[in-house]
């Protein structure tokens, strides 16, 4: 079944990466290049996943995630971190923020797909 997912990454190409990732594989994909334009384009809309990078400028993964946990329509969101991070200290940072998942760039496409599944029941 089709998901609606946000991904946001401050690196265009990544975006492209995922986006073509998820659209080959039923989805709709929409794009933010920050944790702003994020929270920006999803205004009213509700979505079934945000995948997010962690270190960008403006507003930083970890930070659209805990600003997307206090609304109400996104307390129940999946939210997976997909990032080159590997320090433990982030991860704890992240999963008290309230991100459902961690995947480590790079990635299998096959990989993404099927942590997108895990965590919406697509």
């Amino acid at each position: 079944m089709a998901k609606r997912i946000i991904t946001v990454d401050d690196a265009a190409t990544m975006r492209r990466l995922i986006a073509y990732t998820l659209r080959g594989a039923g989805h709709e994909v929409l794009e933010a290049e920050d944790g702003e334009d994020a929270l920006r384009l999803l205004g009213g809309q509700g979505i079934d996943l945000v995948i997010t990078d962690i270190n960008m400028p403006k507003m930083d993964g970890i930070e659209l995630v805990r600003r997307l946990r206090s609304l109400p329509r996104f307390q129940a969101t999946p939210i997976l971190l997909l990032t080159t991070e590997s320090d433990p200290e982030k991860k704890r940072q992240g999963k008290e923020a309230g991100a459902t998942g961690w995947i480590t760039k790079p990635f299998q496409p096959d990989q993404l797909v099927a942590a997108v599944a895990k965590v919406t029941g697509a």
